[in-house]
């Protein structure tokens, strides 16, 4: 186990986590985990402090004249080492969804990080919000307004426009995939993360220059369940210690799969440079489950 005393100055690296939501981020952090080195977990709370920490900086606060951009940057990176200040690890693996709308940001904050972003199909991940919905039928979570929530057309709508947990996240990757930056870019498709997890990760590691961890694809350790319990969501981040592939039907009705299975813009990489490791046969069918449905 690695220990970092809070006297000596070990600089940290910073890798960033993102893509959408269902799409294994909670499962890929619980793997990674599992490294000594390596700190993972679910989303933090940094990229929400960089950003407030900007728009208090910025040209519509009075203080805008107080900052130039050397003390704009300074400011920012000392959030991240503050927030990870009691951190041991020496890798950090800092997750949000909004990152990938960010990097323009970050390759003046780091020179070396990688960003590894989970996709899936958005039906299935549209699916899986609508599973994790059906299964706490008493908790009204804080995903939906009493207006979006009545049925599962709302509930989808709702995801999926642009401040919707899927859309924001989706436009997010959209701009980072065709960007400038996204050379810095792995996508990791959750189809394969279950089906073949040992190569996954052994191409995961290759992408970030990392010496390869043996890891234990069945013993997978990892809950937020307070954290989901304050949402009012229950099992949202609940990740099966066995890392495996299940299939099943989509409960999605057939309409609303068909709009939003052709969303999968990754699987054409002729206009990006980003890296992938995808299925160029992925399914897109209402019978068979393409990704297990149940991780976060």
């Amino acid at each position: 186990m690695y220990r970092q005393s809070r006297d000596l100055d070990v600089t940290q690296k910073y890798h960033f986590i993102s893509g959408l939501p269902r799409s294994g981020s909670t499962l890929l952090s619980g793997i990674l985990r599992q490294n000594p080195r390596f700190h993972a977990a679910i989303s933090s709370p940094v990229a929400g402090l960089v950003n407030g920490a900007l728009e208090q900086m910025g040209a519509n606060s009075e203080s805008y004249s107080f900052f130039d951009e050397n003390k704009r940057k300074a400011i920012a990176k000392a959030l991240f080492q503050a927030y990870y200040s009691d951190t041991p690890h020496p890798i950090i693996f800092d997750t949000n969804r909004q990152w990938t709308a960010r990097l323009h940001q970050l390759v003046e904050l780091y020179d070396d990080f990688k960003v590894i972003c989970c996709v899936r199909n958005p039906a299935w991940v549209m699916d899986s919000f609508e599973k994790i919905y059906r299964k706490n039928p008493f908790d009204y979570s804080r995903m939906f307004s009493p207006a979006t929530r009545q049925t599962v057309y709302s509930r989808s709508e709702s995801l999926i426009s642009s401040n919707g947990a899927v859309g924001s996240a989706w436009t997010a990757l959209k701009e980072a995939y065709y960007g400038e930056f996204s050379d810095r870019l792995l996508l990791v498709d959750y189809d394969l993360l279950t089906q073949k997890p040992a190569r996954t990760m052994e191409l995961i590691y290759q992408f970030l220059g990392e010496p390869f961890f043996t890891h234990d694809f069945e013993q997978v350790d990892y809950n937020e369940s307070e954290f989901d319990q304050q949402l009012g969501v229950k099992g949202l981040h609940q990740v099966r210690k066995k890392v495996e592939f299940k299939a099943r039907r989509s409960i999605l009705p057939p309409d609303l799969f068909v709009k939003y299975q052709q969303m999968d813009f990754w699987l054409d990489t002729t206009a990006s440079a980003a890296h992938c490791i995808v299925s160029r046969t992925a399914a897109r069918n209402t019978t068979a489950e393409a990704g297990g449905g149940d991780e976060g």
